[in-house]
This record gives C-alpha cells, structure tokens and sequence, in this order.
C-alpha cells in the first residue's frame, strides 16, 4: 500500500499560481502512473491531471490546459502540479492518486491522501 500527502495549498487571488506537491511513500511507486484530482463543494471528484510512470507522457482535463503543468521525480517519489492563471472555479480539494493511464484514461488506484485544499478569491 503506497501512502500519499498532498501539500502547497492556500488561498490566492485569481490570476494567481500555486504549486501542488504530493509525496508517496510505502510501496514503491515510481512504475505508477500519478494524477491529481480535484472535488469542489458539492461536486463530484474530478481528473485533473496524470503523467507517465516515466515522465513523458502527460494528461490534462480541458479546463486547466496550458495552465495547469504535472510533473515527476521519481527519486523522491514525488509529483507535482504548477498551477498558473488559477480562477475561482479551481477553488476544490487537491488530491494526487497512483494508477495507470488506460487508453489515455487514468484509472486511480483506490487509495488517497487527504488532499490540499486550494481557495481562488475573485
């Protein structure tokens, strides 16, 4: 079983940026592909965004594209997510998954942290 923390949340201004960090520890999840997801208040969760267990591959849901950046250290069992031009509606519940990318669906395994929590102000 991997553990996950998610950090780097806060409140900011629309326009502004965040970065999202997720640490995994437990088994082994570099040979994981990693996404973030999100859950606004009284929303279902949503995707957000995933990378390849090697980095080269990215995903990214419709709204947060060419904002929104994913990345990978596979050495500190890491993944991360630049957020810039952030908009009120990104205002959710943060939270990194390990899975596998199936057809350019990522499919979470079922084990969360308990997420960062990011607040967009107009």
């Amino acid at each position: 079983q991997v553990q996950l923390r998610e950090s780097g949340g806060g409140l900011v201004q629309a326009g502004g940026s965040l970065r999202l960090s997720c640490a995994a520890s437990g088994r082994a999840s570099s040979r994981d592909d990693m996404g973030w997801f999100r859950r606004a208040p009284g929303k279902e969760r949503e995707f957000v965004a995933a990378i390849s267990w090697n980095g080269i591959m990215q995903y990214y849901t419709d709204s947060v594209k060419g904002r929104f950046t994913i990345s990978r250290d596979n050495a500190k069992n890491a993944v991360y997510l630049q957020m810039n031009g952030l908009k009120p509606e990104d205002t959710a519940l943060y939270y990194c998954a390990g899975g596998m990318v199936v057809n350019g669906n990522f499919r979470p395994w079922n084990s969360w942290g308990q997420g960062t929590q990011v607040t967009v102000s107009s």
